[in-house]
């Protein structure tokens, strides 16, 4: 009887039509996309000043329904800017969860802040919300002056960052009650989920600012770009300034109020991001078929599909199963890379990584269950004629 391996490779090729290296994912660029930078080239206008910025941060807010969106280089760049607003200083401490792309850590720690970790939920792979109450629970106090503080380190306990894994939306309604009851900026790290929604609320809109991304593996692509979205408009004030260098508006003198950030997105991957924008929508019917074909597929088999949690809409990023154990898991990864579909395991929780050892954390029983079974299989819009991307 052929293997569990010997059935999916050939199940993965026959729905993506080729015998060649099937990747990950990789982005859809066609012939609008090509025109739309050509227009940036040729206006000249290919920094972040130009109408392409600010059609694309347009296109973005309207799409996900948030009142503003500010373009920037990337996701880490649109997650720091997040955590420098909710006023992360030195010394404090930021709750995340450990099962998470190392940049929600690193932007953490570009503030001199540390990571707390809180575990997650094996039905969104997110943030679980009784986790992060129980943590604060037994380490937390609130402080007459409204301030949450590590009771047994004395740090403030600045915000809370939780993740939509895959772009699976996790419960962040709940998340934000405790946040609110504790008196901790909630920022989502929707860097994956455009496009999904929660109870018909698109994530990243639930928390006082949330940071997106549109590196080359993500649904849409600005080939590196991001952004932070806010229903403030002060706030999105703040972001612009913040991240044009503080820089305050003069004809002709240079004169800035703060320490700022060259963050701010260059015009010709705002022109990119336009032509993506536009056909988001069939690029996510595509990505729904095809996470559609994968349940179907793998419902004849013992092994458990990653699907969209009751209540939501994901976009179906990267699609994933569970493997039995550690072992299995590696070994399905090392068949499947050898015989040219590409792979790949969910990142090393982030409190086994040396610099994230040290930091403090709750009982992560979940997040090691799932890092040592989470498979990702090629999840791209299928028909693309993109180029090959090997990011993540």
């Amino acid at each position: 009887m052929p293997s569990f391996t010997d059935q999916l490779i050939p199940f993965i090729r026959d729905l993506y039509g080729t015998d060649a290296f099937i990747p990950l994912h990789v982005p859809t660029i066609g012939e609008l996309e090509k025109r739309r930078v050509m227009e940036t080239l040729e206006s000249g206008m290919v920094s972040s000043v130009g109408e392409h910025v600010q059609e694309f941060e347009k296109r973005v807010a309207d799409f996900t329904g948030a009142g503003s969106a500010v373009g920037v280089v990337n996701g880490t760049a649109a997650l720091h800017t997040c955590l420098v607003l909710a006023g992360v200083e030195p010394g404090d401490e930021v709750i995340t969860q450990s099962l998470t792309f190392v940049a929600t850590c690193n932007a953490i720690s570009y503030q001199g802040a540390s990571p707390v970790f809180v575990d997650v939920e094996r039905e969104t792979l997110g943030m679980c919300p009784d986790a992060l109450r129980a943590f604060l629970e037994e380490n937390a106090v609130r402080g007459d002056d409204g301030l949450c503080r590590n009771r047994h380190t004395g740090n403030v306990v600045r915000a809370c960052v939780p993740m939509h894994t895959f772009g699976h939306p996790l419960r962040i309604r709940e998340v934000a009650e405790v946040c609110l009851e504790w008196g901790i900026r909630l920022i989502e790290d929707a860097a994956e989920s455009l496009g999904s929604l929660r109870d018909s609320v698109h994530t990243g809109n639930t928390g006082w600012v949330s940071a997106l991304s549109f590196n080359g593996n993500k649904t849409i692509t600005t080939g590196g770009g991001g952004m932070v979205l806010t229903s403030d408009e002060e706030v999105a004030r703040t972001v612009r300034h913040l991240t044009t260098t503080a820089k305050k508006p003069h004809s002709y003198l240079y004169h800035h109020d703060r320490v700022g950030y060259n963050y701010r997105l260059p015009a010709i991957n705002a022109a990119l991001g336009c032509a993506q924008m536009e056909q988001l929508p069939d690029m996510l019917a595509n990505k729904r078929e095809t996470a559609g074909a994968y349940r179907e597929w793998f419902a004849e088999t013992e092994y458990a599909f990653l699907d969209e949690p009751e209540g939501c809409r994901s976009n179906f990023w990267l699609n994933a199963f569970l493997c039995r154990d550690r072992a299995e898991r590696d070994r399905i990864l090392e068949e499947t890379n050898a015989a040219g579909v590409m792979t790949r395991p969910i990142w090393e929780p982030m409190h086994t990584l040396p610099m994230f050892r040290d930091c403090a954390r709750g009982p992560m029983e979940v997040t090691e269950w799932l890092g040592d079974r989470v498979v990702n299989i090629p999840s791209s819009v299928r028909g693309t004629r993109g180029k090959t991307n090997v990011e993540h």
